[in-house]
């Protein structure tokens, strides 16, 4: 019986996603999908998902905001930590505006601080998940937030990578990600497939990240941040998992 497995990458308005069989990992797919529950009611039906997005929202922030987003940056260091951003409020995350949502986050965050706008405009994301979860709690066993950088840096045996993965050393970079996704058991067929139409590149090879936390996910070696998990007001786990660490 096949057991599937998915990561999945905010794409330009959809999600980039990529699909594979734990049990015959010559059966994979990736390609672009348009929510969150197009992917996880198809026919794969994958029993463990990474997203990189946030899952679990506060309906206050103090000091560095959500334990997972604290420790994530701790893991990442000086020269990641900025990818971590921190997650607004719940009231501002379901604002009408950028204006109200500012407004909103910092009246409900010690100290008070505004979402940048790069950050709002990815909000959207963020309110499809949390609203697919609290909707439909048994998807909560399934999906699970990741972040793909935190997964790169595991996978290099918790080092910094050489290169980014866009600007001037983007090819270098990528290429980069493709040997560690590869030396991670990844098929090399998947890890070095050219992205989906519609697909970036970087969202192709970040999804894949995910779809490795997932698989650690499912054989039970994923790391959590925080160690215990937390949870929101809502239930909803506050977690960000990392995969098993590569030796260096």
């Amino acid at each position: 019986m096949a057991r599937w497995i998915a990561g999945l990458d905010g794409c330009r308005g959809a999600w980039a996603g990529v699909l594979l069989d734990l049990d015959d990992p010559g059966r994979h797919r990736a390609g672009l999908f348009a929510s969150v529950a197009e992917l996880l009611d198809g026919p794969e039906a994958p029993e463990s998902a990474g997203i990189d997005v946030p899952i679990g929202l506060p309906d206050r922030v103090i000091g560095g905001g959500r334990a997972a987003d604290r420790a994530a940056r701790a893991c990442l260091g000086p020269s990641g930590r900025a990818s971590v951003f921190p997650v607004p409020p719940r009231a501002a995350v379901y604002a009408d505006g950028y204006e109200e949502a500012k407004a909103l986050s910092r009246a409900a965050s010690e100290p008070p601080f505004a979402p940048s706008i790069q950050c709002w405009n990815i909000l959207a994301y963020v309110r499809e998940v949390d609203r697919l979860l609290r909707a439909r709690p048994e998807l909560r066993a399934r999906l699970h937030e990741v972040h793909p950088e935190i997964a790169f840096r595991r996978l290099n045996g918790d080092r910094p990578l050489r290169a980014r993965k866009k600007g001037p050393t983007r090819a270098e970079g990528l290429a980069e990600r493709r040997a560690l996704l590869v030396a991670a058991g990844l098929p090399e067929t998947l890890a070095t497939s050219p992205p989906p139409r519609g697909v970036g590149a970087d969202d192709h090879h970040d999804a894949m990240a995910a779809l490795v936390v997932a698989r650690d996910i499912r054989l039970g070696r994923a790391v959590p941040l925080p160690d215990p998990p937390e949870r929101d007001a809502h239930g909803l786990p506050v977690v960000i998992w990392a995969p098993a660490a590569r030796p260096c």
